[in-house]
């Protein structure tokens, strides 16, 4: 009918109808989060951890969780102090004990290991402004507290538990009496002068050695460094840099390819190259300034090996390149795009 009212057709919907979205930057969103990373590095020291309590014992066990509830505490109670929210989940005091436990000895006293844990957040990581504000990297700023206010603890050793080793020098130590290896008695495996036995190459990557809990087994090191790489959660950058520079130098000075890879096998080489000089926060940010970040390091640990007075000298080379940290960034950022060169005089 012609009175008859007819309903008006809906109009479909186009895609370019759809208003723009507006929004800032960033655009594109790494699902990543700080509390994924940060657990996937726990994730990665497991193995080296493990490791730790193998050859040394039920002691190695009590120095991590010493550590780790130190830290674990330390941080919450200044989150509560501060009416701030408790954000002790995000495994970042996790990590910073576990890392600092792993750079002390099984022997050291349990005290000690918790004074330390409080140190690296409330100094290190607090003092700063919390996470992500830090300049130093806390595990090391606690080991070197520790250094410097009980050096005689610190350098206590434990005998191997379940290798059946004797409490012998770390390789670093020998290394620092000797400017190239000394012969070896075939039968008894020891040395001329000192009767004490350098471990084989294979001891060293195994961790059949004496030293401090993460730095024995490269092995284990180099398998948690693999699963990071695989989850692209560190660059290449600064600890291939790092130890090749430390390679490349040792080959210069000593002269001497097996003592060259003493030195990188043995020592906190490897765990400070792929777990605290990559560190987000203390690392630079641009590609060149890892590279430069990474030689520093490398350069700075070749010379306090052989020229200081202290056998190891990663924890050093890295506190150090953190305070320039800033200074890298700046000098190596890219140039941005479109930028006008400014003329002189502007």
């Amino acid at each position: 009918m012609a009175d008859e009212k007819t309903k008006p057709v809906k109009a479909e919907k186009k895609e370019e109808d759809e208003p723009y979205i507006l929004s800032t930057s960033p655009h594109v969103r790494n699902p990543e989060t700080v509390r994924s990373i940060m657990w996937d590095v726990v994730l990665a020291l497991i193995p080296a951890a493990a490791a730790g309590v193998y050859f040394f014992g039920a002691d190695a066990l009590l120095v991590i969780l010493t550590c780790i509830v130190a830290c674990v505490a330390t941080e919450a109670a200044l989150q509560t102090w501060f009416g701030k929210p408790v954000t002790v989940n995000d495994g970042s005091a996790v990590l910073t004990g576990l890392l600092l436990a792993l750079t002390l000895s099984a022997g050291v006293p349990l005290w000690m290991a918790a004074i330390g844990g409080a140190f690296a957040i409330v100094v290190a990581k607090y003092a700063f402004g919390g996470l992500g504000y830090n300049i130093f990297n806390p595990a090391l700023t606690g080991r070197a507290f520790l250094m410097a206010s009980w050096p005689v603890l610190m350098a206590a050793r434990m005998p191997l538990g379940a290798a059946d080793a004797v409490t012998r020098a770390t390789p670093l130590a020998l290394l620092k009496v000797y400017t190239k290896i000394p012969a070896v008695d075939a039968t008894t495996g020891a040395t001329p002068l000192t009767g004490t036995a350098f471990p084989s190459l294979l001891d060293m990557f195994w961790g059949n050695i004496g030293g401090m809990l993460g730095e024995t087994s490269a092995a284990a090191l180099l398998l948690g460094a693999a699963y990071l790489f695989y989850k692209g959660i560190i660059d290449w950058r600064i600890p291939f840099t790092y130890v090749g520079s430390v390679f490349v130098l040792m080959l210069v000075l000593t002269q001497d390819l097996m003592f060259t890879e003493f030195h990188v096998l043995t020592g906190g080489l490897i765990l400070g190259a792929f777990f605290m000089a990559t560190d987000y926060v203390s690392s630079p940010i641009t590609k060149r300034g890892r590279i430069v970040f990474g030689v520093g390091c490398g350069l700075l640990t070749a010379v306090i090996r052989q020229f200081g007075g202290l056998p190891e000298g990663v924890m050093y080379s890295i506190l150090i390149m953190n305070g320039f940290t800033p200074l890298i960034d700046r000098l190596t950022a890219p140039e941005p795009f479109g930028a006008v060169p400014k003329e002189a005089g502007d």
